[in-house]
């Protein structure tokens, strides 16, 4: 069972202010390292298809847009750091619900897995793959190369709600968890059958969340 305590909880004599940044510092390292292999693609595309007067300004161009999809990124650490110290915070001092861990990350595990199969993972999956959208040309702007950074990593967030659920629960920096839903993510944007490719990793969320479940309840010894 992974730890409830790190890195939600400040280092001895560390400011919250400090906590934050430090866990932002490690979650934009790991959205990095995890969201790199499927962006390439949308940034080789975007710098071939708005090219910009002069090659710096081109390099400008997509160095925003990854500034503007990580933004995203970024805004969504600041608002599971908080929620991570609730949790780890009730956990420390209460812990008779440590035992109810392993029922909820199963839980977690399965939501996802069900969410893999839904319309609106599928729309957002098309949305993250299909870039540039066809309603939304692009310009010669580094304001618009920005722009279309945010929205791109919009779409990727939500459409890695479900994974990014998973690796929090699963534990935050585990190394195994960070390359199976690495390579989970990848293979959705490169599938050649991007719906197929989702429902395997949903069937696998949830082949797994009912083992985890199993194991839990003791069916398969601890």
């Amino acid at each position: 069972m992974p730890s409830m305590s790190m890195p939600w909880m400040r280092m001895p004599g560390e400011t919250w202010l400090g906590a934050t940044l430090s866990f932002l510092g490690m979650w934009l390292l790991m959205m990095a390292a995890m969201m790199l292999p499927s962006l390439a693609p949308s940034l080789v595309r975007h710098a071939r298809a708005a090219p910009m007067r002069g090659k710096c300004r081109a390099a400008a161009g997509t160095v925003l847009f990854g500034a503007g999809y990580f933004a995203v990124w970024a805004a969504m650490g600041l608002i599971i750091f908080p929620c991570g110290v609730a949790i780890a915070w009730i956990v420390v001092h209460r812990p008779a619900l440590e035992r109810a861990l392993p029922a909820v990350i199963s839980l977690v595990v399965l939501l996802a897995g069900a969410l893999q199969f839904t319309e609106w993972k599928a729309h957002q999956l098309e949305c993250s793959r299909e870039w540039p959208w066809p309603d939304h040309p692009l310009r010669s702007t580094l304001t618009t190369s920005w722009k279309h950074g945010v929205k791109l990593g919009l779409h990727c967030s939500y459409c890695c709600l479900g994974m990014t659920a998973v690796l929090l629960a699963t534990g935050f920096m585990e190394l195994r968890s960070m390359a199976l839903i690495t390579a989970a993510i990848t293979a959705e944007r490169i599938a050649p059958s991007p719906r197929l490719a989702a429902r395997l990793i949903g069937a696998a969320l949830v082949a797994t969340a009912l083992a985890l479940f199993a194991r839990a309840n003791g069916v398969w010894g601890q």
